[in-house]
């Protein structure tokens, strides 16, 4: 028999199993990303809205362009064949006139475009970046000025926007709080000998009460409607044209779009001139200003149908992460206890889903953890106890409303920033 060492039995190699998806590492991700996700889907649905408007608009005018492109060369051949003009020479006088036309000259009498009264309609229209086209300058030293010009008029005119948009919602705010004290009144949730500042149960008192975005949406709505009548009964009954014309120009005006083909203040005179121009000036001013704050806030109703749409997305997303509650659960890790502490806990009568949370920062499993995330640990708990000390030792912090911040409503810059300090969010109430 030969002395031969037994063979040691084969090693068998450690695989390393895929680590399964977490859905709280997936929430995390999309919470990082929601602006992001929420900037994407803006572009999505915008482009989407081009394409739609594009396609309503193309099916509404094309037939009328093709009609009036039809008559004007039947007219051109008509008018060269009765006057024995050739059509190549006719075209080059019309190019003369279009070239006039562009620089002010009417064929109907019209006032000077470069007068002071008609520089100054003109520079409004280029502040408040209205830009009808009607006046345009035509030299090298006008083109050059109006860069520069433009440039701190337009920056000094959206501040007075935002401004005014600041003051309009506190005006706002003021009437409706009032409103709403003298409803608690009524309804005796308020003593009749309440005074602001008073000390009074958090329940009783409208500390930090603000209106809600549906109630000024109404407010500014009604206000841009009766403005729009008001300006387009004056416009038709002086400049002659049609009610809905009328309309159309204080949209295009007051939105700042301006496309130029409808243009008040035009012809050389008018009948009460100097107080037909003071209002005109008057009905432009307010209803830009109108405009733009019932523009800033649909964008907030804007902003929530995106928040509900990514919460949506990211419950879908969560359901494909998260094991089914009668699923097996996934290996032991320093993140996810086992199976053998979970039915430990369940034995002792305790809810594993609570000992399981994140956000109480315990490791539960009974493994080690890396330095890095003890460091890292550490450093957030050192970051949130220096913000608790440097907000008590200068009062009391700013108190965010919570739904505020889930919504992602919290901060903004410009006049957003403005709609969300003085409006409440009431998109997860509605939900």
């Amino acid at each position: 028999m030969s002395s031969r060492s037994p063979r040691p039995p084969p090693r068998r190699s450690r695989r390393r199993l895929p680590r399964p998806s977490c859905c709280c590492c997936c929430c995390r991700r999309s919470h990082l990303n929601e602006d992001t996700g929420r900037f994407v889907l803006l572009a999505a649905l915008i482009g989407l809205y081009l394409v739609a408007g594009a396609t309503v608009f193309s099916a509404l005018e094309s037939p009328g362009e093709a009609e009036a492109r039809a008559r004007w060369g039947a007219t051109l051949r008509n008018f060269s064949a009765a006057h024995g003009v050739a059509e190549p020479e006719l075209r080059a006088f019309l190019r003369h006139y279009e070239a006039a036309l562009a620089a002010g000259v009417r064929a109907d009498a019209l006032r000077p475009r470069w007068d002071f009264p008609g520089a100054f309609y003109f520079v409004g229209t280029v502040v408040s970046t209205i830009g009808f086209g009607m006046t345009t300058p035509a030299t090298v030293g006008g083109k050059a000025f109006l860069i520069a010009y433009g440039l701190f008029g337009c920056a000094g005119t959206i501040l007075f926007f935002n401004l005014f948009l600041e003051r309009i919602i506190s005006l706002l705010a003021f009437i409706m709080r009032a409103c709403r004290e003298r409803q608690l009144r009524r309804s005796g949730l308020l003593p009749a000998t309440f005074r602001r500042g008073s000390a009074l149960s958090e329940a009783d008192s409208l500390a930090g009460w603000k209106p809600s975005v549906y109630h000024v949406l109404l407010i500014l709505g009604l206000f841009a409607v009766l403005l729009s009548c008001c300006a387009s009964a004056m416009y038709t009954s002086v400049e002659g044209w049609d009610y809905v014309d009328s309309l159309y120009f204080c949209f295009v005006t007051f939105s700042t779009i301006g496309f130029g083909d409808l243009v008040s203040s035009q012809h050389a005179a008018y009948r009460n001139q100097g107080l037909y121009r003071l209002g005109n000036f008057l009905f432009i001013l307010l209803g830009v200003c109108c405009i733009y704050s019932l523009f800033n806030v649909i964008s907030i109703l804007i902003k929530q149908v995106l928040n509900w749409m990514l919460r949506k997305l990211s419950c879908r997303c969560c359901a494909r992460c998260c094991p089914a509650p009668g699923a097996p659960l996934s290996r032991r890790n320093a993140i996810t206890p086992g199976s053998r502490l979970r039915r430990r806990l369940a034995a002792l009568g305790a809810d594993p889903a609570a000992r399981d949370s994140d956000a109480e920062g315990r490791r539960l499993s009974g493994e080690l953890i890396s330095m890095r995330d003890l460091t890292a640990s550490n450093k957030v708990s050192l970051a949130l106890l220096q913000k608790q000390l440097s907000e008590t030792a200068n009062g009391y912090p700013r108190s965010v409303c919570v739904n505020t911040r889930q919504n992602g409503f919290s901060g903004g810059v410009g006049a957003l920033g403005i709609m969300n300090n003085r409006l409440a969010e009431t998109s997860a109430s509605s939900s």
